[in-house]
């Protein structure tokens, strides 16, 4: 573990407030500009579309009557504690779990703000091809998504590529 904390990985978590500045203010000016379910179509398959979602991903237990909100808050706590005494352990040079960790950490927190907030989570990006349409979403979750796709290439691919240089 480094001794130093700007040696750890905690040197990345700017991203943290980059991710929760973004997310916050595009949430709010969504909550400014747009009256539920409302809808402006940007492109043929794009539009920012105004919902709320008590659930998880994809709206997973929306429906659930209320206690869901604190189990999902718990978990974003929980994560978020997590990653951030992986990111204190881990030497600031591993740049890849640093982005990764700290684009999921501020995610979560962005989520957990409107779940304390509001109750719910705002979601406005809304995807669509004809009559599919992709679950509305928003920043934090955007950022939870590439998070956790970088952790998993790095579990994946990056080690291997650490492997085979240390062995050839």
């Amino acid at each position: 573990m480094p001794a130093d904390w700007k040696q750890s990985g905690l040197r990345w978590y700017w991203i943290v407030g980059l991710v929760l500045i973004a997310d916050q203010l595009s949430k709010q000016w969504i909550l400014a500009n747009f009256k539920l379910n409302e809808s402006l179509n940007l492109l043929p398959f794009f539009s920012l579309t105004y919902r709320q979602n008590t659930g998880a991903a994809f709206s997973f237990l929306h429906d659930a009557g209320g206690w869901q909100r604190w189990l999902f808050a718990l978990v974003a706590v929980g994560f978020s504690v997590v990653l951030t005494v992986w990111l204190r352990r881990q030497h600031w040079t591993e740049k890849l779990n640093g982005v990764a960790f700290t684009l999921v950490i501020g995610g979560a927190l962005g989520n957990l703000l409107d779940r304390l907030i509001h109750g719910f989570v705002v979601d406005f990006l809304h995807f669509y091809y004809q009559n599919y349409h992709y679950p509305a979403f928003n920043i934090a979750d955007s950022a939870i998504c590439v998070g956790a796709v970088l952790i998993i290439f790095e579990g994946f691919f990056a080690k291997k590529h650490k492997e085979d240089n240390a062995n050839g």
